[in-house]
Order: structure tokens, then sequence, then C-alpha cells
């Protein structure tokens, strides 16, 4: 079970890097998207595990190479933005969230348009 603490760090993480990531997306020459969907912390929070939705699908390993490749930039960004609330910046994990296409999938899947209709 989450503490609030564990659950207001959180917060402050997928605030501060969806703000990041917008920024990012708008000075891009490319058109995609990345939302920041969930933030999970560990009690001791030293590890956050960050969990990013990528439209279209199709740039999802380009940029999520990039993101891991830029780590370290990540994490100082937000030490610069949460240096007066937390003692330690958590260690950065970044995830792909694919759980909006599982529902696409199934919804699919359930009107029959599926690769593989129920019968």
């Amino acid at each position: 079970m989450e503490s609030n603490r564990q659950r207001k760090v959180a917060q402050i993480i997928q605030e501060d890097m969806a703000e990041i990531f917008r920024k990012q997306a708008s000075d891009s020459k490319q058109s995609f998207l990345v939302s920041v969907s969930d933030v999970k912390v560990t009690p001791d929070l030293g590890i956050a595990k960050i969990y990013l939705s990528i439209f279209p699908a199709e740039l999802r390993k380009p940029i999520m190479k990039e993101i891991n490749e830029n780590n370290a930039f990540y994490r100082n960004y937000l030490g610069q933005k949460m240096a007066k609330q937390v003692r330690i910046i958590p260690q950065l994990v970044f995830y792909i969230d694919t759980s909006l296409d599982d529902v696409e999938r199934i919804e699919k899947e359930l009107k029959g348009e599926g690769d593989n209709p129920i019968l």
C-alpha cells in the first residue's frame, strides 16, 4: 500500500515529466505524443517507475531509446524542480504503457473487427 508521501512524490514527478515531454514534443520536427500515464515510487523513494504512452506506435522504440539514453538529463531536470521537496531524487525507470492499445484491441475483437474475432 502506498503512503501519502509516495503518492505526493509520484504526482509531482508525473506533472514535471509530462511538462518536459510536452515541451520536447512541441520543439520536435516530428509529430508525436508522449504522455505519462502513471508513476509508482518505491517506499524508500529511491526509484520511480514511469509509465509512458507514446503515439504513434511506430515511434515507440526510437523514442524510448532516446528517453533511456537521456535518463540523466531527466533526473537532473527533476532534481532542479524537486530540490526543496525531497532529499534524494529517485532513479528513473521508464516503461511503455500499452494499456490503451490493449483496450482498443479488445474493443475491436468484441465488435468482430479484430484478426481473431470472438465467436
